[in-house]
This record gives C-alpha cells, structure tokens and sequence, in this order.
C-alpha cells in the first residue's frame, strides 16, 4: 500500500508561511490497541518522560509484561483493507476542514500524518482517530463498539520548513513495507 502525499486536489492553496502561534504544521502518530506497550524493547514514552529532546524510556521487560496484564483485549493489527479505509478517512476530513495533509501511512499498527491546520494539533489528532474510527465501521471493516486506538498518541509542532520536509519525507519513505 503507498502512502499519500499532499497534491493539488488535497491541498490547492496552501502556503509555507505561518503566524509565530501556529506551527506550520503537526506531525501526528496515533497506534492501534496494545501494540506499542511502556516497556518495550524499541523504547517508549510516558506522561512523566515527555520532554521534546530527551531520550525514550529503555525497555524493561518487568513493565512491558505488567502493561501486558493491563490490556482488556487482544493487539489489534490493522489489515490491508482497513489502512486503506484509515488513508480515505483522513485525506476525505483534511479536505472538509480545509487542512494541508501533506502526507499519510496508515501501518498495520500505527498511523502517521504531516498536516497543516488551524486548530489545536491535539483536536486535529482527535478528529482524525474518530474520522478513521467512523469510516472503518461505515464500511464494515471495524464491528466493535471500543475503539482501534491507543490512547493519546503523539502530535509534534514543526516550525521549521526543514522540520516539515524531514517529516513528510519519514511518513513517505521510512516505513518500510
């Protein structure tokens, strides 16, 4: 499945050029339910380590299995069809809000996205789980009544042009298959 990236229907006038409240854009991650658990060996972050620059929590295998413990389901993994719905989902919202969705790659357990609005960036973050959440049940592919995600998720500002390419080219090209 390709990623998305911002063309001229998604995104007809939009312009690098920001008011110094705004960032020009966010770069948003949400995972699906229990894929990514404190603890694990790729590192993670927690409401006390979140601080922009400092390291990722190490793994620890004593708190992955105990935040194992925790889960009231299965990890879910989302299948072709469903990331595909996910990517409609976001690219259909962007364009009704009038967002720059510069790119998005839904992953079988987790979603990125590089987008421009003018809201705050964790709203944004917030309507496009629900938008992805509703489509998938729209089209049949998602029968629960809970939620695929995780809680929260991550929302960095980019204020940098430099910093917007960089994550665009991340959310494009570094996902691997």
């Amino acid at each position: 499945m390709s990623p998305a990236i911002l063309t001229k229907e998604l995104m007809p006038c939009l312009q690098l050029t920001w008011s110094f409240e705004r960032p020009l854009a966010f770069f948003i991650t949400f995972g699906t339910y229990g894929t990514w658990l404190h603890g694990d060996a790729r590192g993670s972050i927690d409401r006390f380590h979140n601080r922009y620059g400092t390291p990722r929590l190490p793994p620890n295998d004593l708190r992955e299995s105990y935040e194992r413990s925790l889960l009231k389901r299965r990890p879910l993994r989302l299948s072709q069809r469903q990331r595909k719905v996910v990517m409609d989902a976001i690219k259909e919202i962007s364009r009704e809000k009038t967002w720059g969705l510069w790119a998005v790659n839904a992953r079988a357990t987790h979603v990125h996205t590089v987008v421009t609005a003018d809201w705050d960036g964790k709203k944004v973050r917030s309507a496009l789980k629900a938008r992805a959440t509703k489509n998938m049940r729209e089209q049949g592919c998602w029968r629960e009544d809970y939620s695929p995600w995780a809680g929260r998720g991550s929302c960095r500002k980019l204020w940098r042009h430099e910093d917007v390419i960089n994550a665009v080219v991340y959310v494009q090209y570094e996902q691997g298959e």
